[in-house]
């Protein structure tokens, strides 16, 4: 079937730079993600470059949710397609769009492997796609990204926006869906194309997936954690408050929905780590939106909440960025940041301001007791160009989410 690539494809370089490398590898090329945060335009791009090498490239495109591909139910359906309509002469290149929609499309894959002349992309919106039996099965021949909604940088750049406090702002509120730039920024229209895809997500990748009988409850919980963003909480404690609110659910209940959420790339879930003991924290943990528009959408856009909104930017632009994040405890003192890439570490604080001395004691004084050399900030919504304090660099937000 041939493909027609979109007219207009925005590039994501930070994407395909991790994809460069594995082309024409027979390595198997995944890309996951929550649903509508560009993973099919990103497959567009690598079959972009691929015709600008060989336009007469031998591609195959598969695309679940399309019902021309209705009759792929199956590994074998799969399997067989693939080998039928590949080129007999070179290399062909097949891309498969959703694949966690076809049954056991590990197998497939596996066999599939076996044929040096094919090279694998698939996108997948499950955070289990490529988990334990999986990963196993596969024996390692399979690198995976992660995509993630835009960054602040590419939200400017696709809306062709001017830096500034107020596209800040329409960063904040409407987050960083690629669909956004063929809307007007306005909250009715925004907020009612957010609310589609949140209903598709909930209802396609976890109520039908899971067979969740208890719909009313599960979106209850997504509006508290979408109320109480970046606080700490086990499962007792959420359903302690559930249950003040006359809503009845196990803790192992609460759970196993969250641990549906997350797989669902709907939530990012941020462990705490002893500073002092290097040991994380069995239970307590933090939970930030991988959009924070759907989050806005869910419970609003507050003014009372703009510190919350302030750390999961500051969270998703530290992923974005390659990190592994986790919150920093230190005796019984919180840094909500601790990153690290590559060996190498640094400790982050976020306030809205720093301006009230109570706050900056606090913000600078739980950064001051880490003993290690590793770089500390804190970031804020006040723009700051002076000194450090006692080494410790102060940044505005907007600078943080470019740099």
């Amino acid at each position: 079937m041939e493909i027609k690539l979109p007219r207009h494809i925005h590039v994501r370089s930070t994407y395909l730079n991790k994809v460069r490398p594995f082309m024409g590898k027979n390595i198997i090329k995944v890309l996951t993600g929550q649903r509508r945060v560009g993973k099919s335009y990103l497959l567009f791009q690598v079959i972009q470059l691929i015709r600008q090498e060989n336009q007469n490239a031998s591609i195959l495109y598969i695309n679940k949710e399309d019902l021309a591909f209705s009759f792929i139910k199956s590994a074998e359906n799969l399997n067989d397609y693939i080998l039928t309509h590949k080129s007999n002469a070179g290399k062909t290149f097949v891309f498969i769009d959703e694949i966690q929609d076809i049954p056991h499309f590990e197998s497939a894959l596996r066999s599939l492997l076996l044929h040096e002349d094919l090279d694998i992309y698939c996108t997948g919106s499950n955070a289990n796609l490529l988990s334990g039996d999986i990963a196993g099965f596969l024996s390692g021949r399979y690198i995976e990204i992660q995509v993630y909604s835009l960054s602040y940088a590419e939200f400017l750049d696709f809306h062709g926006l001017i830096e500034g406090s107020g596209s800040l702002e329409k960063y904040l509120k409407y987050g960083g869906l690629p669909y956004l730039i063929h809307l007007p920024l306005e909250d009715e229209v925004v907020f009612e194309y957010l609310k589609n895809i949140y209903n598709t997500i909930v209802y396609r990748d976890i109520i039908n997936r899971y067979a969740i009988r208890n719909v009313p409850f599960l979106e209850q919980l997504l509006v508290f954690l979408a109320a109480h963003t970046g606080s700490i909480f086990s499962a007792k404690k959420i359903s302690d408050f559930l249950k003040s609110q006359r809503i009845n659910m196990a803790p192992n209940q609460v759970q196993t929905y969250i641990h549906h959420l997350v797989n669902a790339f709907l939530l990012h879930k941020v462990p705490r780590y002893d500073l002092v003991g290097k040991r994380l924290f069995e239970i307590g943990e933090k939970y930030y939106f991988e959009n924070l528009g759907i989050r806005n959408g869910i419970w609003g856009y507050r003014l009372e909440d703009r510190g919350k909104i302030m750390e999961n930017v500051v969270y998703n632009h530290l992923v974005f960025k390659g990190y592994k994040v986790r919150i920093g405890i230190i005796g019984n003192k919180e840094v909500d940041f601790v990153a690290e890439k590559e060996g190498e570490k640094k400790y982050l604080q976020v306030a809205l301001t720093i301006n009230d001395p109570s706050t900056m004691s606090r913000e600078f004084g739980n950064l001051k007791k880490i003993t290690d050399n590793y770089p500390k900030t804190v970031i804020t919504m006040d723009a700051f160009s002076g000194n450090t304090h006692e080494g410790i660099q102060a940044i505005d937000l907007r600078s943080f989410l470019l740099s």
